[in-house]
């Protein structure tokens, strides 16, 4: 007998919640000024530079009177990497009562150009170093503020008197003589772009309510207590960059330490070891550097690693808590949900009804269970009927923290929004305690034959063949093509020389069926990967369809 046909993790009640209506500028300026003391921010850009609340608030309440006087459109945009100069623009933006949009600079100048113009960006705060190292972006089309140098001419009898102000007073008495927006609820609050990893980007639209919202399921989760200090590497632009190690950290006062690049290893692993820090985020791709690069003396402090946006490759969750001793915890979450949806724990938060009241955290395999304030169901990939919980098929979710829809783009809205529900577009299942185990995307199947074979699956076998295991960049991907006789048939490009039939001899004997093979071989310089540290799908799907 299967399981029931939905998991609902207290949805309605979290939709009640009132710290969901406010205004997130205003509810980062009540956590900030309570404590202006407590320094929230190291940056590890070049040298050390650190930052207390009070000093960061200040800063950009000031800042946010300037922003109205450089445009008067709606969304600003932001190019920044991780560190002060990411956490000062985005706060004066939103506390200026305007939407702050952090651009992808890694998309190449025609898509950039083109978020510009969907976004309406007139206006972009960056520094004079930044653009010097970002040629591609399209500069000439905006007006460029450059943030540091706007941060020298700020007044500084108001900068003293405010931050006077903020070490004296009451946090809530000092936000009502400034005016400080409190309510807004459902209104955009910030714009981010996805990375396009299967198709064209597409402007997600996340309200004040959906990031408020998310930063109290982390809450509940319990990952990020007080007395943690959070490594912030991430791209602003990612989703858990602007959610997790951007907002979170000032609306909880969770300390965290930035540096400029995930891929820049030693000197991530430099800060860990001189901050203490104790959690750090990525992606595996971005984490299997360090099991060659690093001594593990530099990551002790950690107590957790915390992965998402690609699957964990089998042992390699184990490898790194043999190596370096910290816990690791995969987790699931997309751009849409804010975004962070299930995550592996240490313990079960009290209060949370799981299916069977099971007090295990993590589960290996899965992705965790769902946070707290979240609905799910599993559907038929092509009918949308709900199956049980622990048949395979298309994960749908419902929740505070899912977007309200893309852009100015309906008809895209209308392919994974049905009333409330958000079609995610992976295939999952979940298992009788409530663990969620993702199988693959949608889009990274191909229907041949009638029979519906998952592309990573192949990659994984073969990755393992192969022994490819080990290798910091992809060396192989499995893409679909279209064919006259059987619907599709499947591409394996490498950027190895392969032959055909000694791949398929290999697959024949793991045990793959004929229609699971690849029919052709395309040798390539490299497999394509987004700034994310993901496969970069739509660049992969371009190689498999091209001709010689």
């Amino acid at each position: 007998m299967g399981l029931p046909k939905s998991i609902d993790l207290g949805e309605r009640a979290f939709q009640q919640r009132p710290e969901l209506k406010l205004n997130l500028g205003y509810a980062c300026f009540l956590a900030l000024a309570r404590a202006p003391w407590r320094e929230l921010v190291v940056d590890y850009s070049a040298g050390r530079r650190a930052m207390k609340q009070g000093f960061l608030l200040a800063v950009s309440w000031l800042l946010s009177k300037r922003v109205k006087a450089w445009t008067e459109r709606r969304r600003v945009g932001i190019i920044f990497p991780p560190g002060i100069g990411g956490y000062l623009a985005n706060l004066a933006v939103v506390l200026a009562g305007r939407v702050p949009v952090n651009l992808n600079f890694t998309l190449g100048q025609s898509s950039s150009e083109a978020c510009l113009r969907r976004a309406e960006i007139d206006c972009v705060l960056t520094t004079a170093k930044v653009q010097e190292k970002i040629v591609s972006f399209p500069w000439a089309e905006v007006k460029v503020v450059d943030l540091l140098v706007v941060i020298r001419t700020l007044p500084k009898l108001k900068f003293l008197a405010l931050l006077s102000s903020l070490y004296v007073l009451p946090a809530l008495v000092v936000a009502r003589v400034l005016g400080v927006p409190r309510k807004v609820e459902f209104e955009e609050a910030g714009l981010l772009f996805t990375s396009g990893s299967s198709g064209e980007p597409k402007g997600v639209v996340l309200s004040h309510r959906n990031i408020l919202v998310n930063c109290a399921q982390i809450d509940a989760s319990g990952l990020l207590s007080h007395g943690q200090k959070l490594v912030a590497n991430l791209p602003i632009f990612h989703s858990f960059g602007f959610t997790v190690t951007l907002w979170y950290p000032l609306l909880r006062g969770i300390p965290v330490v930035t540096v400029p690049s995930p891929l820049d290893i030693k000197k991530t692993a430099e800060a860990i070891a001189a901050e203490q820090a104790t959690v750090l985020v990525g992606t595996p791709t971005f984490l299997k550097p360090y099991l060659k690069r690093v001594d593990p003396g530099q990551l002790k402090s950690l107590h957790y690693v915390a992965t998402g946006a690609e699957k964990t490759p089998p042992g390699f969750a184990a490898e790194w808590k043999t190596v370096f001793g910290s816990t690791y915890l995969e987790g699931y979450g997309l751009t849409e949900t804010s975004p962070v949806v299930s995550l592996n724990i240490t313990s079960v938060p009290s209060g949370v009804g799981y299916l069977d009241g099971c007090d295990d955290g993590m589960r290996s395999g899965s992705v965790g269970r769902l946070l707290p304030g979240l609905c799910a169901q599993v559907l038929h990939p092509e009918t949308r009927e709900p199956l049980a919980l622990d048949a395979t098929g298309l994960i749908a979710l419902k929740g505070p923290n899912i977007f309200g829809g893309y852009l100015n783009d309906p008809v895209r809205t209308a392919e994974v929004k049905v009333g409330d529900w958000f079609l995610t577009g992976d295939l999952g299942r979940f298992d009788v305690d409530g663990f969620l185990y993702i199988e693959g995307r949608l889009s990274r199947f191909s229907k041949i034959g009638g029979e519906m074979v998952p592309h990573g699956t192949i990659e994984a076998a073969l990755i393992d063949i192969y022994n490819f295991g080990d290798s910091e960049q992809p060396m192989l991907a499995i893409a679909g093509r279209p064919d006259a006789a059987k619907g599709e048939v499947l591409v394996l490009l490498t950027v190895l020389e392969l032959e055909l039939v000694d791949v398929r001899a290999c697959l024949a004997e793991a045990g793959f069926s004929n229609l699971w093979m690849p029919k052709e071989i395309k040798q390539v310089a490299e497999i394509p990967v987004l700034a994310t540290g993901k496969l970069d799908l739509k660049a992969i799907q371009q190689l498999a369809i091209n001709k010689y």
